[in-house]
């Protein structure tokens, strides 16, 4: 491998390889896929995770034989591979420091992997090849990533029905009889003849 794949490096950019790395270059390969073109935060923290085992990097090339994933189709977790190529992004990122880059501004525009040269075991393993491949990876300064990264997408609000308790309807009220009482008052305010007094004072007379 002479040099970079990448040739259009410009000031905002920084570069590093790693060489020779005792990697299949297969797993290589899909896990550049995996996080080409991704900010340099989210690709560290999905390459943990890989070591981790905790979420497994998704197959789209060499497909042939490994199951399937909770959440993906075909996935492996690739530990060793991501060990190496998160090394190889962490010597990016302290070039990007030395430049005077906001490291949560990075981006990586390219990675890639290469087959190294074939060597052989050594002892009772002779004759057995190893495999190695080269990294190279370009991170990119774009100035906002970070408060494009943190915007989350609104959700739709959705009102969620409540079975809310109908309020009972107040008691009713029976006024016949006090409605009946006050007509009759009334009518005995409006004709004094049908008092008792008018009887008695009648009969003196």
């Amino acid at each position: 491998m002479a040099g970079y794949a990448f040739n259009g490096m410009k000031e905002n950019m920084v570069k590093a390889s790693g060489r020779n790395l005792n990697i299949s270059p297969k797993q290589s390969i899909e896990i550049c896929s995996y996080i080409r073109g991704r900010p340099l935060t989210q690709a560290k923290g999905l390459l943990q995770l890989a070591i981790d085992e905790k979420r497994a990097v998704p197959l789209k090339r060499f497909t042939n034989g490994p199951g399937h994933k909770p959440g993906i189709a075909a996935g492996r977790f690739y530990p060793k591979a991501c060990t190496q190529i998160l090394k190889t992004l962490e010597s990016a990122e302290s070039n990007a420091k030395n430049k005077g880059m906001n490291v949560s501004d990075l981006r990586i525009a390219h990675i890639a992997a290469q087959r190294a040269p074939k060597q052989q075991h050594y002892g009772r393993k002779r004759r057995s090849i190893f495999k190695a491949a080269h990294i190279e990876v370009v991170l990119e300064e774009v100035k906002g990533l970070t408060s494009k990264n943190t915007k989350k997408p609104q959700a739709a609000s959705v009102e969620k029905k409540t079975d809310k308790p109908k309020p009972k309807p107040a008691p009713k009220t029976e006024t016949h009889s006090h409605e009946g009482h006050a007509t009759h008052e009334h009518t005995q305010a409006e004709h004094p003849s049908h008092s008792p007094k008018t009887h008695t004072e009648h009969k003196t007379q």
